[in-house]
């Protein structure tokens, strides 16, 4: 009697490891165009204001997307914090790799738009690097135009597309 006992309450306890290890909050995590920290998708739950990297430690940083001007690769200003955020994280935790998926608006050429999404990613990649990154961490893929953040004709819409997002 006493050995079914033992594994029922073994059971309750390894089922409550497992769903508690499992949990999360669902959704992604996405940036504000001015890069602070955006809310994330399901379950409703917020990321809060975005932490400097000297608070970071090896805490993964909230925000995960930067945003680009109308045909350019050049790093915004507003974003190189988000960038040392990251590149503190990923110098903290040499064995995490991040891939850096590089975006454009529907404007242009589809063969255009892909090479563009190429060149934002390796900005964002050589702006790691040179804060110390190694480059064996970091993969580029360009998505170009082919899955928008929002869809829309509008510069708003346009906007939110040019963006290169970090995937962990």
């Amino acid at each position: 009697m006493q050995f079914k006992t033992y594994a029922k309450t073994l059971a309750v306890a390894l089922s409550l490891a497992v769903v508690a290890g499992c949990s999360s909050s669902g959704g992604t995590q996405e940036g504000n165009m001015d890069g602070t920290a955006g809310t994330t998708s399901g379950q409703g739950m917020t990321t809060g204001q975005g932490t400097s990297g000297a608070e970071m430690g090896e805490q993964m940083p909230s925000v995960n997307t930067i945003y680009f001007a109308f045909d350019s690769e050049e790093i915004r200003p507003e974003f190189e914090s988000v960038l040392d955020g990251h590149a503190q994280y990923l110098m903290a935790n040499p064995n995490t790799n991040v891939t850096l998926e590089g975006y454009a608006d529907e404007r242009g050429t589809r063969e255009y738009n892909l090479g563009l999404g190429e060149r934002r990613a390796q900005a964002v990649e050589q702006y790691l690097t040179v804060q110390g990154v190694s480059p064996s961490q970091i993969s580029i893929v360009s998505y170009g135009e082919e899955r928008p953040a929002v869809e829309g004709h509008t510069e708003e819409a346009y906007a939110k597309n040019r963006r290169v997002v970090f995937s962990y």
